[in-house]
């Protein structure tokens, strides 16, 4: 009977011991989730590039209570890129503010600083995004300027629509690149919901957090997708400009018809090639080159990116589409367009 109650206790006590490690070890279990899954937020955005897609994505950082500083090399190109703020918040204003269309613009542009001093422009930073010319070298060496300025928590994001997001990202330390990303905006920003989060092998599931809630509190859509070439949109939307072109240039129809077979036949609100002129031929052309390499390399189709004689013809002679005027139509006739 003693034995028995003597190896009753010593069970009971044992079980006792085993709960509490198993307490223990849960505990530390969810500290440390707790802990590494944690959302930094974001309060304070910098923007580099004051062209048409950084200045909409100030303008929608300043728009959800953000509070913004856009940068660029001089001071023409930030006086050019808050005049166009200006005049998108004014749009918006006389649908959201009819009757102080002054004072709501004047609001939000408190929201915004301008400075040409990049080391200056990330200091509080806790989110920057990219946003100048599609270029990896000159991306990478703004990046890896900033790895050096910036808090050690900011996330730093790339606004590229064709590079490789974790070749731009080498150029950082690698705790930086845990907090690296792509976060790609359409034009025009502030009309368009959609944006991209493009996750490297190295982004962490806190930084892909913290974009995927800052976007969200922007008001847009946020889709996910690995770091290939075009990311999920530019992928398919490429190639179906290009072999637009080629059916042009093969003689299979024009430019008009293929437009309206395209929006009333299958739904599109904008035919290629008006859409081919709203983002430029240049731009397109661009990408074109830069998706050749990746083809190079097996990440693409060569097919897909074949140079294409009439592009190249309509680029070298300056018809780049709406910023110059003249593309596949002449842009004076399309008001949408302009």
């Amino acid at each position: 009977m003693l034995s028995s109650m003597i190896k009753s206790s010593i069970m009971s006590s044992s079980r006792t011991q085993l709960n509490a490690a198993a307490t223990n070890r849960l505990s530390s279990i969810q500290r440390h989730l707790s802990t590494s899954q944690s959302t930094a937020k974001v309060e304070r955005l910098t923007v580099f590039g004051a062209g048409l897609m950084g200045a909409g994505i100030a303008q929608i950082g300043a728009q959800s209570g953000l509070k913004v500083i856009l940068s660029d090399v001089t001071d023409k190109a930030l006086e050019n890129g808050l005049n166009i703020i200006s005049k998108s918040l004014t749009r918006v204003a006389k649908k959201k503010s009819p009757d102080d269309i002054e004072g709501f613009t004047s609001k939000i542009l408190q929201n915004i600083e301008t400075t040409t001093d990049a080391g200056k422009a990330v200091q509080e930073a806790d989110l920057v995004v990219e946003a100048i010319i599609e270029s990896i070298k000159v991306k990478r060496d703004l990046f890896g300027f900033l790895d050096t300025k910036a808090k050690a928590d900011c996330i730093f994001a790339t606004n590229t629509s064709s590079l490789s997001v974790k070749e731009i990202a080498e150029s950082c330390g690698k705790e930086r690149r845990e907090k690296f990303a792509g976060l790609h905006f359409f034009n025009p920003v502030p009309a368009m919901k959609l944006v991209e989060i493009i996750k490297t092998p190295e982004t962490s599931n806190s930084t892909y957090e913290s974009l995927r809630e800052v976007t969200l509190r922007m008001g847009k859509s946020p889709v996910t997708c690995n770091d290939t070439p075009g990311f999920i949109v530019n992928r398919l939307l490429v190639p179906y400009l290009l072999e637009s072109i080629r059916m042009v240039e093969r003689g299979d129809a024009t430019p008009e018809d293929i437009d309206t077979a395209m929006e009333l036949g299958a739904g599109y609100p904008m035919g290629p090639f008006k859409l081919l002129d709203f983002v430029g031929l240049d731009t397109t052309s661009y990408i074109a080159q830069g998706w050749r390499e990746k083809a190079a390399a097996g990440a693409i189709s060569k097919e897909l990116v074949e140079p294409i004689g009439l592009l190249e013809k309509l680029v070298k002679e300056g018809k780049m589409g709406r910023k110059s005027g003249q593309g596949f139509y002449n842009v004076s006739e399309l008001p949408m367009l302009k």
